[in-house]
């Protein structure tokens, strides 16, 4: 294998002749053989934009000559658009703040901005990863600003997933309007609900799960891009923040604005625990209503079964026929994950300490995974689970009319005592409410068709007579 030599302060290194990366990251290489997992292409593409607007700001301000500039701006987006993230190497465990990840970046935009002069990797003298690609920067500013937008950028795909979800519920409630099923409390025979309803319910957690997301990500909006080492901004031109932010802003799309306070921007990470615990939230509801489904949807024959979600594979390796809720599992355990993400997250978060968080690295991956995991699963959950649900009516209105919650449809008419009295009855003998109070004759044909009316019983009401 062909190498080049290349020198830094602890003394020289053999690196492969072809690659893009230089001796700090062989450095971090060498110290840092962790996981094998490299950092999330997001996190990278984020990077890259930083470095660009960086680049482009800085000659602008008369700071950078404008080849230099051109040539690391043109590397970035070829850093951004992928064929140059297979050199960004360094393992997702590395050193604090990310100084790892951003001087990987900074040698291959450094080596293929040479490259673009007509010069040969290595050549740190035509572009210096330091002093040319880092210029006005810092890994204390860069890093959590490129973290930011990652995250932004992402949650941008969620929220559409989220929209998706809410809405196939709300197609349900629609469908099952009609549908009148037992309430269940304390997992117990409760007064009658629609099917309907309750899929109108899990549709408003869910919108309301997905308004705290967005609220969230609004907060990671502000950059603190220029306080370079210690929210001071040293080595910065002073306009040099709101430029390169402004860039971001018109190339995103995304409402990025300058942090109204540099320090806090780079000592507190508090946006970052404020989305990832969105996500936690989020993933809880998603469990209660993936929870539900499995519940509703367990039998077919010795379960509630009053609906069945859309088979999708065999279940099972030794039962023939066996069919299992496999989409509801599989957001269920990507639901955990994101909680676990999230506690993660939290613990570096609070570990900052004065000017600086340096246990960033470890929040940036939890998060960008947590947002991906559930873009991706609840596109499937959605499309291949909620939207195939069926109702099996006849199964609802049996249970509907077993329960033995019916009683509190009664009592306005009845009282409380003789309807718990025929309750109890009704549980001791196994012989249903309906035929208690028909065969006693307590109400007339007419009393109880109008008390048990299936909207009566599943809307708000108030009778002048009661």
């Amino acid at each position: 294998m062909e190498t080049r030599t290349e020198t830094d302060s602890f003394g020289t290194l053999e690196l492969p002749a072809d690659a893009y990366y230089g001796i700090h990251t062989a450095r971090s290489l060498e110290n840092f053989p962790i996981s094998g997992r490299r950092v999330p292409l997001p996190l990278i593409r984020a990077y890259a934009l930083v470095k660009k607007a960086a680049a482009l700001t800085n000659r602008d301000l008369g700071l950078l000559h404008a080849k230099l500039a051109e040539a690391i701006a043109h590397a970035a987006d070829e850093l951004a658009d992928g064929p140059l993230a297979e050199h960004v190497v360094v393992d997702l465990f590395q050193m604090g703040a990310g100084t790892s990840l951003n001087m990987n970046v900074n040698e291959v935009l450094a080596n293929r901005a040479a490259e673009l002069l007509g010069h040969t990797r290595g050549a740190t003298d035509v572009v210096h990863p330091n002093d040319h690609v880092n210029l006005a920067q810092s890994t204390n500013d860069t890093y959590p600003t490129a973290m930011r937008i990652a995250a932004r950028v992402e949650a941008g795909k969620l929220l559409p997933a989220l929209d998706a979800l809410a809405e196939a519920l709300a197609a349900k409630a629609v469908e099952f309007d009609a549908f009148v099923k037992s309430a269940r409390t304390h997992l117990q025979d409760a007064v009658p609900i629609r099917l309907g309803q309750e899929f109108a319910g899990y549709a408003a957690a869910i919108r309301k799960a997905r308004r705290l997301v967005a609220e969230a990500s609004v907060e990671i909006e502000e950059l603190g891009l220029g306080g370079t080492a210690a929210g001071t901004g040293l080595n910065a031109h002073p306009d040099y923040p709101y430029r390169a932010v402004t860039l971001l802003r018109q190339w995103t799309g995304i409402n990025f604005r300058n942090a109204p306070d540099l320090r806090e921007a780079m000592q507190s990470n508090l946006p970052i625990a404020r989305v990832s615990g969105s996500l936690r939230d989020l993933a809880l509801e998603l469990i209660r209503l993936a929870n539900d489904l499995r519940l509703l949807s367990s039998g077919p024959n010795t379960g509630l079964a009053e609906i069945a979600l859309p088979p999708i594979l065999p279940g099972s390796s030794i039962m023939p026929g066996k069919v299992n809720p496999s989409l509801a599992e599989m957001l269920n355990m990507v639901c955990f994950q994101v909680i676990g993400n999230d506690h993660t997250i939290a613990l570096a978060v609070q570990a900052g300490q004065l000017e600086l968080n340096v246990m960033m690295p470890i929040m940036a991956p939890n998060l960008l995974e947590s947002i991906q995991i559930l873009t991706n699963a609840l596109a499937i959950f959605t499309e291949c689970c909620v939207k195939g649900i069926e109702a099996d009516e006849q199964r609802c209105r049996q249970y509907a009319e077993a329960s033995l919650a019916l009683a509190t449809a009664l009592a306005p008419l009845l009282g409380y005592d003789r309807c718990a009295e025929i309750a109890k009855r009704s549980r001791q003998t196994g012989e249903t409410l309906l035929s208690i109070i028909q065969r006693e004759k307590l109400l007339t044909p007419d009393e109880l068709r109008e008390a048990l009316d299936p909207r009566r019983m599943t809307e708000p009401r108030f009778d002048d007579e009661q």
